[in-house]
């Protein structure tokens, strides 16, 4: 045998070994892109529900406009088991308008005892959905191991609430408070340059002084007032309290408890804020009482939960869109430049959603829904363009502010043709601010100096390691204080106000909903629905013959082939949560720094210059 034959042999067994494993590999992939075809198109099957079932309504963790997160990455952490508890206020309020008319379901069982925080409007909202859903003589019972004051808030809108004995309903009411850095910026040796325009401008208090100032204080004092005053009206008249109950409750707390011996659990049964201690095994007998025992499991009741009550009431009775639609854009969180997930509002990614309305025909208006405390004045004014373009293009756009829309927040509503707020939003706070911290002294501790050569007196500018020229410090003054101008200028034009007046209620001051109406920075009080029936009214649509379109980020073909696929691992018993490693102390402790980071160095707008309010009432 000839050597050429040798060799020619050789290379036809590496030719006929690669060929038959392409062709496995062709037949396992044909094999996997038909395990997702086929789970993709079957799914789950929708859970029957029983003849005579309880809704469950558990939410979990905050309630928000919009989950936090790229939807890839939260729907794996999802399938993984490790999303951050969030829970929709539109999954909620869905729940109780399907389960009104829902013949199967007898009444909701309110489950608090992993519920949140949440802003006042939010609450409001949930709150009438279940008083709406009362309506149909269905009964709401309500439970919690412990109620906070965001919980006792739903429970109290309930027929019946129940406690565990040992549980304490906690109503600590409305405060804001906050770190204040000047003297450790001082220890360090930091140059914190700070501009800004407008008294009551109070995000950048923490790093010029150590207390809140007497104009913040005031206009923060205003704030909780009117918020603690809602709520206590709004329990008093949901339970059936006397006036006053409630800061009765929670100003005499220690003396009540003394005269139940210390028994604090039976203090909220005695002032008449719970109807009756039940230990859990208890609370399920009471549940079977009513709507008898699980089929598959007797020690529980004939419950369905939310999650599976909305997917099959969405495919039979959702919202549908039609040949003609008001979209649905939700602008939640900080204000940044760029493209940003879901959680936060990017300038472009918000422009994006925007333009795609402007592009869809069956669109004739537009819903921003805001539940932002501003940002980056850049990314306001991209999203602000996008807002001029859907209008010029004859398409309505209407501002629904949720629990806040202030600083930028405000600037992106008040360009819509309407303004709603909630009277518990939190709003107006037209100011501007720029910082730029410098860390030469720092750095001059420890035996570093900076030193060098430029053209112009603008080169070396902007740099942390060096002292910001009295120039720099000028022009940036300049550029904020031109950014105020152009806020309250633009309010002003917008509203039809006078420029002093609209500066008067400026100046970086915030006011509830309430006293936006008053001072004229709103068109009108009302919610959700209020400021989709506006838009249908400004686009001249027919009350019935229009629908409803969300727009929002959705998943690649491909983002969601992987998750198909890791659905149909789940559904032929692979749990993909079983092969996704619990994080050690180490990676609890960097994802907590990280997160800390994150929050340091996310603001960038390309100027520096920013409309943000700290909000945050709790």
């Amino acid at each position: 045998m000839s050597k050429k034959n040798i060799i020619w042999r050789f290379f036809g067994a590496i030719w006929r070994g690669l060929n038959g494993l392409r062709k496995v590999l062709h037949l396992v992939l044909l094999l996997v892109v038909f395990m997702v075809f086929f789970g993709a198109l079957s799914g789950p099957a929708p859970q029957l529900l029983p003849q005579q079932a309880a809704l469950v309504i558990q939410p979990v963790g905050a309630l928000v406009e919009q989950v936090a997160g790229d939807p890839y990455d939260r729907a794996v952490a999802e399938l993984v088991g490790d999303a951050p508890p969030q829970t929709l206020v539109s999954d909620v309020v869905d729940a109780l308008r399907y389960a009104k008319d829902n013949d199967s379901i007898e009444l909701v069982h309110l489950e608090l005892s992993a519920f949140g925080g949440a802003g006042l409007s939010k609450l409001q909202r949930v709150a009438a959905a279940i008083d709406s859903f009362r309506e149909s003589g269905k009964r709401v019972i309500a439970s919690a191991d412990f109620y906070g004051q965001n919980a006792y808030y739903l429970a109290a809108h309930a027929d019946e609430i129940y406690m565990h004995p040992q549980g304490i309903v906690y109503l600590q009411g409305y405060g804001s408070y906050r770190n204040f850095f000047k003297d450790a910026i001082d220890l360090l040796r930091i140059d914190w340059n700070v501009f800004r325009v407008g008294t009551h401008k109070s995000f950048v208090e923490p790093y010029e002084r150590m207390d809140m100032s007497p104009e913040d204080r005031e206009s923060r004092q205003r704030l909780i007032d009117q918020f603690w005053a809602m709520y206590g009206a709004d329990v008093v008249a949901a339970r059936g309290l006397p006036d006053g109950a409630i800061d009765d409750y929670a100003e005499n707390l220690v003396e009540h408890s003394n005269a139940a011996n210390g028994d604090i659990s039976q203090v909220a049964v005695d002032r008449g804020l719970v109807d009756e201690l039940l230990g859990r095994a208890e609370l399920r007998e009471l549940m079977q009482d009513y709507v008898g025992v699980d089929s598959d499991d007797d020690s529980t009741y004939s419950s369905v939960s939310m999650r599976a009550f909305l997917k099959q009431a969405r495919l039979l009775k959702g919202e549908r869109s039609k040949s003609e639609n008001v979209a649905i854009v939700v602008a939640a969180g900080d204000i940044l430049n760029g493209t940003q997930p879901p959680g936060t509002i990017g300038g472009d990614s918000t422009a994006d959603l925007l333009r795609r309305a402007l592009s869809d025909e069956s669109v004739k208006a537009v819903v921003l829904r805001v539940d932002s405390p501003g940002g980056s004045m850049f990314a306001s004014e991209v999203i602000s363009d996008e807002i001029h373009a859907l209008q010029e293009a004859g398409k309505p756009v209407v501002a629904s502010m949720g629990s806040v829309a202030a600083s930028g927040g405000y600037w992106i509503s008040v360009v819509a043709d309407r303004v709603i707020a909630s009277p518990a939003t939190v709003t107006g706070s037209i100011g501007v601010f720029g910082m730029f911290p410098t860390f030469q002294r720092t750095l001059e501790t420890v035996g570093v100096a900076t030193d060098g050569v430029g053209t112009t007196p603008w080169s070396g500018e902007l740099r942390p390691d060096r002292a910001m020229s009295d120039g720099a410090k000028q022009l940036i003054q300049l550029i904020i204080e031109d950014g105020y101008e152009h806020f309250v200028s633009g309010v002003a034009e917008r509203r039809g106000l006078e420029k002093n007046y609209v500066d008067s209620i400026a100046q970086g001051q915030v006011w509830t909903g309430n006293d936006a109406f008053e001072n004229g920075l709103v068109d009108q009080l009302g919610g959700f629905e209020d400021a989709i029936a506006a838009a249908a009214e400004l686009a001249g649509l027919e009350e019935g013959a229009y629908g409803r379109k969300i727009i929002q980020k959705q998943l690649s073909p491909t983002e969601q082939m992987i998750l198909d696929l890791l659905s149909v691992f789940r559904l032929a018993g692979f749990d993909p949560a079983d092969v996704a490693p619990e994080p050690g102390p180490i990676e609890v402790f960097a994802g907590q720094l990280q997160t800390l980071l994150e929050q340091a160095t996310r603001f960038n707008d390309p100027r520096g210059v920013y409309s943000h309010c700290f909000c945050e009432i709790n």
